[in-house]
């Protein structure tokens, strides 16, 4: 399995310290690691490799540390040695970075080393030290409260809609026309009634409502593809080769309403050319998976859609997980949160069990 584009081999501030050998050197070395951790760096045994954005992720952090290592050794080397890496941590352990950054980078050391080991024959390394982020890091981010998911759901079939074609006067179809076709991107004088509908899509409903039920992370999210979907029987039916962090089969409960959403959605996908041959549940405009990043900003286009004020708050693409873990948890147990958001163990589950907000709230009115 190919290296995915978006894993770097050669970062540009690598370039800086490499001659045109030394480059090709790195460059070959970089490809045997990487590749490795993406295709069976996590479990060897079970040919099992990390997921795309932590391979990335390892490729710039392993990046930084190889620069890091040239200018304390004057020198170019694709040699990492166990000295090396414990100098590298000491340095960084007095850096104002949280315990969480610095617990990343001891992390893709010891990938490194696994891949020695498993690939060389080196001998095992055990850091001099080890980064426990501090229990204000493992508290989750803001989730939405009922009324945000509420909000945020009639947001999702609210954006980037345009008014009924037939119902605009002839000036007013002039404007919407130059606006769908620059969302679109095709000249104005293109766009058709086919188009009008295409922009009432029901792709963002259907990928926010399901992220609503089901508690999807971003990486469950670029990983979708229809076969997940049951529309029979309300639910999504994960494999456990595509469950984040788990090894099991996992089906997930879906609101009729979404799954209804879900339809609409798979049978508009139908019309896509972008879809022809991928079975992709969700796709970009650009044709590419939804990452973090892109996520990330359709939430806070549809926040701003909603009227959800997020200053000072920390909300992201898992604040709906939260939340959806958080409510679970109150209205039934964390047995059934811990289904629905696919834990391996009841103890990932128990930062959810909270009161939430509101709840505390209506105690306080009690209390006078």
């Amino acid at each position: 399995m190919p290296l995915p584009d978006a894993v770097p081999l050669v970062i540009e501030g690598d370039r800086e310290y490499l001659n045109r050998r030394q480059l090709e050197d790195y460059k070959q070395h970089r490809e045997e690691v990487l590749e490795w951790l993406w295709t069976v760096g996590k479990d060897p045994e079970r040919s099992e490799g990390y997921s795309k954005s932590v391979t990335r992720n390892m490729a710039y952090r392993l990046s930084k540390i190889y620069r890091w290592v040239w200018e304390r050794e004057d020198r170019y080397t694709t040699e990492i040695t166990r000295e090396h890496a414990d100098s590298y941590l000491r340095e960084i352990a007095g850096k104002d970075w949280k315990n969480s950054n610095k617990s990343q980078y001891l992390k893709a050391l010891k990938r490194l080393f696994k891949w020695k080991i498993h690939e060389l024959g080196g001998s095992p390394w055990e850091p001099e030290i080890t980064f426990y982020p501090s229990s204000e890091e493992y508290q989750p981010q803001d989730y939405l409260t009922l009324e945000e998911r509420k909000r945020l759901r009639e947001a999702s079939l609210e954006y980037g809609a345009v008014p009924s074609y037939g119902n605009l006067t002839p000036s007013e179809r002039s404007r919407w026309k130059a606006h769908i076709a620059q969302r679109l991107e095709k000249p104005k004088e293109n766009v058709s009634k086919v188009d009008w509908e295409r922009v009432n899509s029901w792709k963002v409903p259907s990928l926010v409502a399901t992220s609503l039920d089901a508690g999807l992370r971003p990486v469950e999210v670029e990983r979708a593809v229809t076969s997940w979907v049951d529309i029979q029987n309300h639910v999504l039916r994960i494999p456990k080769d595509e469950s984040s962090k788990n090894r099991d089969n996992w089906i997930v409960s879906l609101r009729e309403q979404t799954a209804r959403s879900l339809k609409m959605w798979l049978d508009e996908r139908e019309n896509y050319a972008k879809y022809d041959g991928a079975d992709a549940l969700w796709l970009t405009r650009r044709k590419n998976p939804y990452q973090s990043e892109s996520l990330n900003y359709l939430l806070s286009q549809l926040c701003d859609e909603a009227g959800i004020d997020t200053t000072n708050r920390k909300v992201s693409w898992y604040s709906i997980r939260h939340s959806t873990g958080t409510y679970m948890t109150h209205f039934e147990d964390l047995g059934a949160a811990k289904a629905q958001l696919r834990h391996k163990s009841e103890r990932t589950t128990l930062k959810y069990d909270n009161a939430p907000v509101e709840e505390r709230r209506d105690a306080l009115d009690k209390m006078g």
